[in-house]
């Protein structure tokens, strides 16, 4: 099947707005319904699980939506790193990037009509809140190199084990899995590489929302206070969606390319410099 640029952009903006219902929506629960006053210890709706669980869904679900259309890259790190890769036309990048942000952005508004009652009773001045919508880092000094490391790791994860799950060559999940599979990776991320600056792995996820809590009026938004803490999860992440991306390539993709040849070559998994024994 073929689609259209609009088609796709349609796909990218609702499944890229599911991501973000499902996985700030998760945040929120966590950030607004705790006790009031607060209880020590007390873990609100699940917690930091129910979180990383909110963001794996939306990613699946995410998925299923724009999937067979657009390939659902929800994220411009995967869109860059398709592209650099020669999975996808560059000239397809920028309807998919923009559509990632157009429906992260909506998302998060919808997100905060939902709850804004509530909101207003837990920060009515919006100045400690904001870390609901998009991250921030765990070392304040220097912000910059700590958390940039982090996303660069998590996003050349997402996109390695991303490329090995979609690849032909590899060993596929069953009928219409990926989308959970990939779902999975987003949470085993997020458990395992969530702390030191706040698991963005996605520039749209990040950026929309901090652009919407901007226009809100949040203070402390990591955006227009000075601090530039906004660059880290944007720019990480496409580094490191790059460095996944070739990696992959290169250290397994290649090697299955290579058997694949063989085994239409009638010659499946063996080395053709190896000669039998006599």
């Amino acid at each position: 099947m073929k689609f259209t640029w609009r088609q796709e952009f349609v796909a990218e903006f609702f499944g890229t707005m599911v991501l973000i219902l499902l996985g700030v929506g998760s945040v929120a629960m966590v950030v607004l319904f705790g006790s009031n006053p607060p209880v020590p210890g007390e873990v609100v709706k699940g917690g930091y699980t129910n979180i990383c669980l909110g963001w794996g869904l939306g990613v699946t679900f995410g998925i299923y939506i724009a999937g067979t259309i657009s390939g659902a890259h929800l994220n411009p790190a995967v869109t860059l790193a398709m592209a650099a890769t020669k999975r996808m036309p560059w000239w397809k990048v920028p309807h998919y990037i923009i559509a990632q942000f157009a429906g992260a952005f909506i998302a998060a508004a919808i997100v905060f009509a939902n709850y804004y009652f509530k909101w207003i009773l837990v920060d009515p001045q919006l100045d400690h809140t904001t870390g609901v919508f998009c991250t921030f880092p765990a070392v304040a000094t220097p912000f910059f190199w700590p958390g940039f490391l982090d996303q660069v790791v998590g996003t050349a994860l997402l996109l390695g084990l991303i490329l090995a799950v979609v690849d032909k060559l590899n060993a596929l999940p069953g009928s219409n899995m990926a989308p959970f599979i990939i779902g999975l990776i987003v949470v085993a991320i997020g458990i395992s590489w969530g702390g030191m600056n706040g698991y963005a792995i996605n520039p749209a996820r990040d950026l929309g929302p901090r652009l919407f809590a901007v226009l809100a009026g949040f203070k402390n938004n990591g955006l227009t206070d000075g601090t530039g803490v906004w660059l880290v999860p944007v720019v990480g992440p496409l580094v490191g969606g790059l460095l996944g991306a070739f990696a992959y390539d290169l250290f397994i993709g290649s090697i299955l390319k290579k058997a694949d040849v063989l085994a239409s070559n009638g010659s499946s998994g063996r080395d053709p410099s190896h000669k039998d024994k006599a």
